[in-house]
């Protein structure tokens, strides 16, 4: 499919080669997509590194512009400011065999956990894809999470209704995974989105509304899962903001944070300051609250652009953002 295009001069930021989260050097992106009966479902695995994330833990902040969401690791995360495992995106009734698939993982590669050594902090965030996955049959498996943590790749993740996308949907549309990034000082930063929100025919494509708006529609739900990732030397206080600034894309692209929406932003970096490379002061911030801000816009419209037909359970047919917009940069193959 053809990318889609955003008007010229609509972002100020260059984005990254690939225009993904795996610009910043050393994170992978796993996903398996789950068809069994009517588990329509699946698991993203993010890898903030190859490594063991137990012993070597990455500095991290969260946001949590909405908490009506299930998620599990974000309050030792947002306690101690850093990421002890790999991040596992799903459907909300599959956090528990995600968090066992991590927990069990960390044990196998430290045996001392738990007796020697503290417990480990499995992070785990979710969305309901219940609209389209039987959610309540409890269908995805320890084995889908290990195996979308086994496929993880440092390169661009494929998008829209794949791994734990398959079942999400947006703004009355197919949803799923996005990804997009930007360039900042010689830096990375890149995002990664589990899109399941928004209230149909409030979406903004580049700035424009597309549908009409339905005000007997719904009210916005759903939850959106936001992963920010630089390589930028930054400490757990500085990516806290850096999640925040998550609020002004989502405003960008027609949504108010509904209350039964679970808006939740998590924001890691890759570096290391204090070991060869000094923390970034505050007032060079500006441009990575940008980049945030555009990356998020623009991996949620990747994620609808990219996406498939999923229709839902109460037999309505799934419909794409690829059939109803016409970009002015490009077109749907």
């Amino acid at each position: 499919m053809t990318p889609l295009l955003p008007p010229e001069g609509w972002y100020s930021l260059p984005a990254g080669p690939e225009n993904s989260i795996t610009d910043v050097p050393g994170v992978a992106v796993g996903q398996v997509t789950v068809n069994r009966g009517q588990t329509i479902s699946g698991v993203t695995a993010v890898l903030p590194h190859g490594g063991d994330l137990y012993r070597d833990p990455v500095p991290a902040g969260a946001a949590i512009l909405n908490g009506f969401g299930k998620s599990l690791g974000l309050v030792q995360l947002m306690e101690l400011g850093e990421i002890s495992t790999p991040i596992l995106l799903s459907n909300t009734f599959a956090v528990p065999v995600c968090a066992n698939a991590l927990i069990r993982a960390a044990c196998l590669a430290n045996p001392r956990i738990g007796n020697a050594l503290p417990t480990v902090n499995p992070l785990v965030l979710e969305c309901n894809d219940g609209g389209v996955n039987c959610i309540e049959g409890l269908g995805l498996t320890e084995d889908d999470a290990n195996a979308a943590l086994a496929a993880a790749l440092p390169q661009p993740p494929q998008q829209g209704t794949v791994g734990a996308g398959q079942g999400m949907r947006s703004f009355g549309l197919s949803g799923g995974i996005g990804t997009a990034s930007r360039r900042v000082e010689g830096w990375a930063l890149g995002t990664l989105v589990l899109s399941n929100f928004g209230k149909a025919g409030e979406l903004r494509v580049f700035g424009q509304r597309i549908l009409p708006a339905a005000a007997a529609t719904p009210a916005e739900k759903g939850s959106i899962i936001i992963l920010y990732a630089t390589d930028a030397p930054l400490d757990a206080r500085q990516l806290t903001r850096i999640a925040r600034r998550a609020a002004a894309g989502l405003g960008r692209l027609g949504s108010y944070l509904g209350h039964g929406s679970g808006d939740i932003a998590v924001a890691f970096s890759t570096a290391r300051p204090g070991q060869g490379q000094a923390l970034l002061p505050d007032d060079r911030l500006d441009p990575f609250f940008l980049a945030a801000v555009e990356t998020l816009e623009q991996a949620v419209l990747n994620a609808l652009w990219h996406a498939r037909p999923m229709p839902t359970r109460d037999g309505q047919a799934g419909r794409v953002l690829a059939e109803i917009y016409q970009s002015p940069s490009s077109s749907p193959a």
